[in-house]
């Protein structure tokens, strides 16, 4: 018997590169768009081993724990890294970085997460990139969580080395993600030694076997499931209009912050400022005396279905994290978490008022 999901027609080339220019799109960019065939983190690595070498010296933005494994990679290829780590409550801003520009004129490279769903805080690309061009750095930029739920705009904002997934806002898979690469970016990585090549961490590999010959040949066999489910998640934001879902993740990030002010029980936003706060994921400081993976693990008995996780490492003790991207930016979404979060909140013998949350929600989303 046939099988939807087995029994495929091969994807070829010229299918392969109509979903990069789908892609590329969506970026509004008019550089090149490479599809890797693993989840993030592949193109991640790939191009911070491609870009950065020993005779860089990098500035990496620490926001949350993504910053944090950028810096380890930068280190390990021999880079000089700087670290500028700011309070996993707030944002970076771009005057920090003119700052640290003026102590270190040597920086060439610089490294940012868009939106940090681990930590619930965003940072404002727009105004960073323009310190960032005028500085003449190299502008590496983790946007795999903020792709569908904000704008980003590579070319706009002067980003080099643009990495999106398609898991999160964008509601799809997460076994294929993409690069976009500005010209000066391939120049950097064609002039190091070390870049990968004849690996899967390789973006050199798709310039100069899959772009330079016209995207006529793929490297290898594309993971053809994950392919065509990017392909149908583009064809859904396009049919909704990305503005459209933007707003949704948007709604979402601003009831879910109202909801768990008005619910109380000592809960609080994690992120401080409004401004700050990422449009995937609220997140929220568990209530004194209180562990917030436990506060999680009982919300969840008492809802399986609703899109809470606790903080990781450390964090799991203070922050719960609500997850309202893809297909849980809804009303429903947020109104089940926070319904079940005052369900453990009571067990606690905290005073909630769910009744009062659930009307914040309403009120804050239209």
């Amino acid at each position: 018997m046939t099988h939807p999901f087995l029994d495929l027609a091969p994807l070829g080339a010229d299918r392969f590169a109509a979903i990069e220019d789908r892609v590329a799109r969506l970026l509004s960019t008019g550089q090149d768009v490479v599809i890797m065939q693993g989840e993030a983190l592949l193109p991640l690595e790939g191009a911070i081993r491609a870009a950065a070498g020993a005779g860089t010296t990098a500035l990496n933005v620490v926001t949350g724990p993504y910053g944090q494994t950028f810096g380890d990679w930068l280190r390990d290829c021999g880079a000089t890294v700087i670290d500028l780590a700011v309070p996993f409550h707030t944002a970076v801003t771009a005057e920090e970085i003119r700052q640290v520009f003026a102590e270190h004129p040597e920086i060439d490279f610089v490294s940012l997460v868009h939106a940090e769903a681990a930590t619930g805080n965003t940072n404002p690309v727009a105004e960073i990139g323009e310190v960032v061009r005028a500085h003449g750095a190299l502008f590496y930029l983790d946007a795999v969580a903020s792709i569908g739920a904000e704008p980003v705009l590579p070319d706009a904002w002067g980003v080099d080395l643009c990495v999106i997934g398609a898991q999160k806002a964008m509601g799809g898979p997460a076994g294929v993600s993409a690069v976009s690469v500005s010209e000066r970016a391939w120049a950097r990585m064609a002039a190091n030694p070390k870049a990968p090549r004849r690996s899967y961490l390789s973006l050199l590999d798709w310039k100069e076997r899959w772009i330079d010959g016209g995207r006529k040949a793929l490297l290898h066999a594309p993971a053809q499931l994950e392919m065509l489910a990017l392909e149908a998640c583009v064809e859904r934001i396009e049919a909704a209009g990305l503005d459209a879902v933007m707003a949704r993740h948007a709604s979402a990030a601003a009831a879910t912050r109202a909801g768990a002010v008005a619910l109380g029980g000592g809960l609080e936003p994690y992120v401080h400022e409004a401004r700050d706060a990422a449009p995937v994921a609220t997140t929220l400081r568990a209530p004194s005396g209180v562990v917030a993976s436990e506060l999680v693990r009982r919300a969840l008995e008492a809802d399986p279905a609703v899109p809470l996780a606790a903080g990781g490492g450390p964090l799991a003790k203070e922050m719960i994290r609500v997850n309202h991207y893809g297909a849980d930016a809804t009303p429903g979404a947020v109104r089940a978490s926070l319904a079940a979060l005052g369900v453990a909140l009571s067990e606690q013998g905290l005073s909630v008022d769910v009744e009062a949350a659930l009307r914040a929600v309403e009120e804050a989303w239209r």
